[in-house]
């Protein structure tokens, strides 16, 4: 079935599956993820319906808090629900995201993934704020570009159903959610032949209702507590097997295949980066260019963090890795590690223990932070990560993209380095408020829809927007496009 082809930004393409997937969306705005809740507000509003054919609530209320416990009320009456956040927002969720994690409640948590006010506020991208959710229980999908954000969408929907744990499916704030990109829009018919109706009526059956009672939301004293909590391994163990049955179907259907893990590069790569998310894509990127001079290297993409499958990251590995580098867009002060590099590093550890690895020898490890309030992540720092894990006395616990003149973690980068994509490449400069960034975005969207060419707007603008200098960056081609960088020299 050949399906249209859309130009769109990530948080339309996440908003398309989610109003048409759920019936109640609570919804506050935070900047970056404000536009999922008004687009699904203003489909509402014009009377559009989801795939059953009703009209979805959309409520905003007082403050996030408020949207995760409308979600959470609304699931527990057996409503399909969601809702959309970043950053503080997703924060003050989290006391509700306990319970619906705790209660085995099915929904999707869509997150365009932002800083945390720190040492000072930033409304750009990094991990910050999905990485202080991972205790909740909530599984996490990642998705890394426009068009797997509406793919991983549908099947975070479908498989918080089947799994009955909750999901929050995120994508980095800025470089995917206002990235706009030319990808294949899943029709409702994709959307039905993927949810099964049969997990909805069991979702439905389970809700509080007085002709159903049932004990739910107690209170537990040390005889129990322990116990209680423990029950529920088993729809975590089942989950990973769950996401990768639910992203099989979903090939079947779109012939997009997608795995826990997905490793590109050379298949006796000795070295390999681990990321998610958008970083992924400008790493896949180098990856091939690299391979295409001959080096052995290659990248594993992780799409599911939560639950952590260590036998499908251990599969997704070359059995020739001889040094791993585990990027992490976030920062936890204190810590061994940040977030990724530890789970990476005790899954080698587990497997290498237990002698499920398929290396020889238990492989260099080290760890990075990359792109914190979207700071620039370029194929060049890329290249310079590799480099790193060649160097004499590799630095651990690095940092790329800025100059670390404090403690010297950061990474010497060839700037010059270039994966020569074959692109044409325009930038625009303008002043907030002055039109060009709309101007460019109606321009991109033409060559979209009225050309073969696939195509990518990404636009520049500071937190003071109006007054402030901004620049659109434009390219397009003949081929999908895996650069979420900023364009360095315009060319055609």
């Amino acid at each position: 079935m050949k399906r249209k082809m859309v130009t769109i930004d990530g948080n339309t393409a996440a908003a398309h599956v989610a109003h048409a997937t759920n019936e109640v969306i609570a919804i506050y705005p935070i900047t970056p993820s404000s536009p999922m809740g008004e687009i699904s507000d203003a489909k509402s509003a014009a009377g559009q319906t989801n795939i059953w054919g009703t009209v979805p609530s959309v409520t905003e209320m007082q403050s996030e808090g408020g949207a995760a416990g409308a979600v959470h009320g609304a699931l527990t009456a057996g409503a399909l629900t969601t809702t959309f956040t970043a950053s503080q927002g997703l924060l003050l969720m989290i006391p509700n995201m306990y319970k619906i994690a705790g209660e085995l409640l099915p929904t999707v948590f869509h997150v365009s993934a932002r800083s945390l006010a720190c040492q000072a506020l930033s409304i750009f991208g990094d991990h910050s704020d999905v990485m202080a959710c991972r205790q909740t229980g909530f599984a996490m999908l990642a998705s890394a570009n426009v068009q797997e954000v509406m793919d991983m969408a549908l099947i975070a929907q479908q498989s918080t159903l089947a799994a009955r744990v909750p999901f929050l499916h995120f994508f980095d704030g800025f470089r995917t959610s206002h990235e706009v990109q030319k990808v294949e829009e899943l029709t409702f018919d994709d959307m039905r032949a993927m949810i099964d109706n049969t997990l909805v009526a069991e979702h439905k059956a389970r809700a509080l209702n007085p002709d159903r009672p049932m004990l739910s939301g107690t209170a537990q004293n040390p005889d129990v507590y322990f116990q209680g909590r423990e029950t529920v391994n088993k729809f975590y163990l089942a989950t990973p097997q769950i996401v990768q049955d639910t992203m099989d179907k979903f090939a079947k259907l779109t012939g997009r295949q997608y795995h826990l893990f997905d490793y590109i590069g050379a298949p006796d790569a000795e070295k390999v980066i681990v990321i998610m998310a958008s970083g992924a894509e400008t790493v896949r990127e180098t990856v091939d260019y690299l391979v295409g001079k001959g080096e052995k290297v290659g990248v594993a993409i992780m799409r599911l963090y939560r639950p952590f499958s260590v036998k499908d990251f251990i599969k997704a590995l070359p059995a020739t890795t001889r040094k791993i580098a585990v990027m992490d867009r976030t920062k936890e002060p204190g810590s061994i590690g940040e977030p990724l590099y530890l789970d990476v590093r005790t899954a080698v550890g587990e497997a290498m223990a237990d002698g499920s690895a398929p290396f020889r020898d238990y492989p260099i490890i080290l760890g990075g932070r990359y792109g914190l309030g979207s700071k620039e992540f370029s194929p060049a720092m890329v290249k310079a990560i590799f480099d790193n894990l060649d160097a004499q006395q590799p630095v651990n616990h690095f940092t790329v993209g800025i100059t670390d003149d404090v403690c010297s973690t950061s990474l010497e980068v060839d700037e010059s380095f270039d994966t020569e994509q074959k692109t044409y490449n325009a930038m625009f400069y303008g002043l907030g408020s002055d039109g060009t960034v709309g101007a460019n975005k109606n321009s991109i969207k033409i060559i979209g829809e009225l050309t073969d060419n696939y195509c990518q707007g990404y636009f520049v603008y500071d937190s003071k927007k109006a007054g402030s200098m901004t620049v659109s960056h434009l390219r397009f081609g003949p081929e999908p496009i895996r650069s979420p960088y900023l364009i360095k020299n315009a060319r055609s």
